[in-house]
């Protein structure tokens, strides 16, 4: 099944299960969240009721899109793609090679859960940034919390997917990771999920490798920056939710980022072409991040509001 988060006709926030171009209501007063905690199954069930018995419904296009999690417990944003992670490297070092410690483990960091926003969102420049940046993934959402989770039963705390763009100023970035510490500022001032929450058997059909076969593509104004597939992975979702757990908890609703795919980011088009293959991202700007199944985030650039008086 795929899931929603949306505003209703008053404003308030509603859920849904998406089916054949429209979106059927949950009953109002229930968040995905609520549903969350155990196998699928009450997930699974609130869906089948509101097909049959919907709370309201709806077109799925025009309606506008919260985060499927609208704050989530944790966002957690790791690293697995290894051709964006020597193409970044190289925009910093053009002789750089990934570190062999990026095959002992998947490393991630901890992002701002508090700067989720919705799949169609503007999206502003992070103050003092002028190199800034989006970046394509796919977030795996936890739906049975545990500790010291066993890679054997991971999936079974994996309640969908959807897309994730994590917005970057890489321009702070270099300058945070020069002191080995962060990323901090460089990352913390928006995170784009959605469109869909999309349940495990939905993809079940496209795995491939250590993930699923499906293509992700990244535009800028309607132009082709880079596409790869979620295949690509060198980690998968169960070890890195091994590995998040190791010595600690993950909790329903926790997101855990994939990583830029390969062709996900202009940093890494910068470190294989240079700094004159593509001006970083600009007020006015759309971009748009499209996986087969997921559905597409779309995003224009605005400024960063003016500080209040």
């Amino acid at each position: 099944m795929r899931f929603v988060s949306y505003d209703d006709d008053d404003g308030t926030l509603r859920a849904g299960v998406v089916a054949d171009g429209s979106i059927y209501g949950l009953p109002a007063g229930t968040t995905l969240p609520d549903l969350l905690g155990d196998d699928g199954t009450r997930l699974r069930e609130a869906g089948e009721r509101a097909l049959a018995d919907p709370h309201g419904v709806r077109p799925y296009e025009g309606t506008r899109l919260r985060s499927p999690i609208p704050q989530p417990p944790t966002v957690r944003d790791f690293l697995t793609f290894e051709s964006h992670f020597e193409g970044t490297l190289k925009a910093a070092d053009p002789n750089a090679k990934v570190p062999p410690e990026w095959y002992l483990a998947p490393a991630f960091y901890f992002t701002n859960p508090y700067a989720v926003v919705g799949p169609h969102d503007e999206i502003p420049i992070p103050p003092g940034s002028s190199l800034f940046d989006f970046e394509l993934e796919v977030a795996a959402v936890v739906g049975r919390g545990g500790r010291d989770v066993r890679v054997e039963d991971a999936e079974s705390h994996i309640a969908g997917y959807m897309i994730m763009n994590d917005w970057s100023a890489r321009d702070l970035q270099l300058v945070e990771m020069n002191v080995r510490l962060g990323p901090v500022k460089s990352k913390d001032t928006v995170t784009s999920l959605g469109p869909m929450l999309v349940t495990p058997d939905e993809l079940e059909p496209y795995r491939s490798g250590k993930s699923f076969d499906l293509r992700m593509t990244a535009e800028v104004n309607g132009r082709e920056i880079g596409s790869d597939s979620l295949s690509s992975m060198a980690y998968s979702f169960a070890e890195l939710i091994e590995y998040a757990s190791r010595g600690t908890q993950v909790r329903p609703g926790d997101v855990l980022g994939s990583g830029t795919c390969g062709g996900g980011c202009l940093a890494e088009l910068w470190g294989r072409k240079g700094f004159d293959a593509h001006p970083p991202l600009q007020v006015g700007d759309t971009v748009t991040i499209t996986v087969e199944q997921l559905g597409h985030i779309s995003s224009t650039i605005v400024e960063y509001p003016p500080a209040r008086s």
